[in-house]
């Protein structure tokens, strides 16, 4: 399979599915997990803020340190460090030092990781299978999906979240075995145009960072409270949403590879603008909110085919795909810091959040936009 001759890809994406089998069972509980030890849901929002803000400030040390060992070693450091939270959260008890110490942990995990994570997978993919390569990333990691949450779910019923989280902690550190042998790209130590070239990316990102507020932080927080803060019920429903998405990417990735990208974009944000209502509509109702949330599974697989294939393209043709993904990255931050203190904002004021969900179909309309120019201009 063409797909999979890229031995290097095959790596990653393998890479790809164990650090969400991590993610899935012990990540999409780490927000809901501080509803339950009494942090307000405005101030969880103010949480991610405050990890995305923390983000952006040192963002700038992921150059020097991949400039020195390479962007896979850098990886494998990102790797360690996404597992250094979990061990932590059972110790949150509420606002305090210790959700200080999580959020910057959080912080300097995820600025490693997901920068050079996005710059590795750019440089060595296929430019002419990049749709399809991001989209057997993202099928695959929405069967992972499915048994993850409800595993996580059942872990911290019955077993408690120190368990919970450290298992989660364990898996995150078993993702590292993939990229041993995988080759080591080097980052130039100078790259003349390098953060200029993101631009368009940058603004790509800022736009899906504000979409992300609430089609994927603020629908954490309302699902949770529909289910009544449950969470093996909150686990169950993240379990069938997964179940939905999983074809969803593999059809838009090879769209996007056979020239359909224009229409493509079209109907992977028509289709988020429509889960975005059914998320709003179902807050409060149980059996609304699981259908919903099943429902909604099935966007991010459409929508990051035909997001991710031409930001990673036009980072495996700029100056340096560290360097541009250190500005998307950046901007990805300040839109989904804005997008989150707009909504913990709105529901400080008492708007419950099914309307204020709706904020997402700015970001929306306005990654369409640019999406549709960017792939315009590539023809």
């Amino acid at each position: 399979m063409k797909l999979f001759a890229n031995r290097a890809v095959a790596r990653a994406i393998l890479h790809t599915m164990i650090q969400t089998l991590a993610q899935q069972s012990g990540g999409v509980f780490v927000f809901v997990y501080l509803l339950k030890v009494g942090v307000s849901a405005p101030l969880v929002l103010c949480v991610v803020a405050g990890m995305v803000a923390s983000r952006f400030a040192i963002r700038p040390a992921v150059l020097p340190l991949a400039r020195r060992i390479g962007l896979r070693a850098s990886l494998i450091v990102g790797t360690v460090l996404e597992a250094a939270i979990f061990p932590l959260l059972p110790f949150v008890h509420g606002p305090g030092p210790m959700l200080l110490a999580v959020i910057e942990v959080g912080a300097a995990g995820s600025v490693v990781y997901w920068t050079c994570y996005h710059a590795y997978f750019a440089s060595v993919g296929d430019a002419d299978h990049r749709g399809g390569q991001v989209g057997v990333r993202e099928a695959l990691s929405a069967l992972i999906g499915i048994a993850a949450p409800a595993a996580g779910g059942w872990a911290m019923v019955t077993a408690g979240p120190n368990f919970a989280f450290d298992a989660a902690a364990i898996i995150q550190l078993a993702a590292i075995a993939p990229l041993i042998g995988a080759p080591n790209v080097s980052v130039a130590h100078e790259a003349p145009g390098g953060f200029r070239a993101a631009l368009m990316g940058g603004a790509l990102m800022a736009t899906d960072g504000w979409f992300a507020s609430a089609f994927y932080y603020l629908w954490q927080i309302a699902l949770f409270i529909s289910l009544g803060e449950g969470f093996a019920g909150y686990g169950g429903a993240m379990a069938l949403a997964g179940l939905a998405g999983a074809a969803g990417g593999l059809i838009a990735g090879r769209l996007v590879d056979r020239g359909h990208a224009r229409r493509s974009v079209l109907l992977a944000y028509a289709w988020c603008a429509v889960v975005v209502i059914f998320r709003a509509a179902s807050f409060g109702n149980p059996a609304l909110a699981v259908a919903t949330n099943a429902l909604g599974a099935t966007a991010g697989p459409v929508l990051i085919p035909v997001l991710m294939t031409r930001v990673y393209n036009l980072a495996q043709a700029s100056p340096c795909p560290l360097r541009f993904h250190i500005a998307t990255e950046g901007g990805w931050d300040i839109g989904c810091g804005a997008g989150c203190l707009t909504a913990a904002g709105l529901l400080a004021l008492g708007v419950t959040p099914g309307p204020a969900m709706l904020i997402a179909l700015a970001g929306a309309a306005a990654a369409c936009t640019l999406l549709l120019r960017s792939y315009g201009a590539s023809r």
